[in-house]
């Protein structure tokens, strides 16, 4: 997913600064719009795992910290370690969703500039 947005993402700056010619704003504009959705819907999808992850392991440590149970220390350090991927991922997606909010804004623009022409 990593690769895919961020290529997604270059690909849509290639057009906006003229490197890809772009025939048709309006078309691209629609296709913008359906990668966007599948984004966010991926990014829902992590905020929801990376959520159940960190309670996992806060319900974990509060366990340990009770009963002093120390093969739980296992379970969170393993959840811990999983934890901070999801995170980092999440982030990205988070960040490259933001982005494509900004495209589509110049994609906006540039609509508007080719109907201002004519």
């Amino acid at each position: 997913m990593k690769k895919r947005i961020i290529a997604y993402k270059d690909r849509i700056d290639a057009c906006l600064s003229g490197e890809i010619k772009v025939e048709d704003w309006q078309k691209l504009l629609e296709e913008h719009l359906v990668q966007v959705s599948f984004f966010q819907h991926e990014r829902l999808i992590h905020l929801l795992v990376t959520i159940l992850f960190a309670a996992a392991t806060i319900a974990v440590m509060l366990v340990e910290v009770v009963t002093a149970y120390t093969p739980l220390l296992i379970v969170f350090a393993l959840l811990l370690i999983l934890l901070v991927p999801y995170i980092k991922h999440y982030y990205l997606l988070e960040n490259k969703t933001q982005e494509m909010y900004e495209q589509y804004d110049a994609i906006l623009k540039k609509i508007e500039e080719e109907d201002n022409k004519e």
